[in-house]
């Protein structure tokens, strides 16, 4: 079994779903701001739509990563756009993130099972990891 595939084949359901009238990143982040007071502060001023825009990009560079082990641009000034001397996100709402995100792809693809989720762990954990460790090292 590959879970990279798994994971790519459960992206592409997701990424076209449309819950309750509501597409899958957009799905994510109301679920994201609903889950602590502290995120929800920490976006009181951000524009949702160009936010949504942004993960995707964000997405895609945690994909990078996993599948090539390399940082690009886009991950890189992330990082140092959420450490501490930036918009200080602390590491552990990368947890609460990637809850929220399970939580929205359980939600969103209809073969959710088990080996899907693992395979989303497995394919997000390089970044977050990256993501955490440079909150402190930028």
């Amino acid at each position: 079994m590959s879970y990279e595939r798994l994971f790519d084949e459960s992206y592409e359901r997701v990424a076209v779903g449309v819950r309750d009238g509501q597409p899958f990143f957009e799905s994510f982040y109301h679920r994201f701001l609903a889950a602590s007071p502290l995120v929800r502060h920490k976006f009181r001023h951000t524009d949702m739509v160009q936010q949504r825009t942004m993960l995707k990009k964000f997405f895609y560079s945690l994909l990078t990563f996993y599948a090539s082990g390399s940082v690009d641009n886009v991950l890189e000034r992330i990082a140092a756009n959420h450490s501490r001397k930036g918009l200080d996100v602390p590491p552990f709402l990368y947890d609460l993130w990637l809850e929220c995100l399970m939580d929205t792809v359980k939600r969103y693809d209809p073969l959710f099972d088990d080996d899907v989720e693992l395979a989303w762990r497995l394919v997000l954990s390089p970044g977050i990891t990256y993501m955490k460790f440079k909150y402190d090292h930028c």
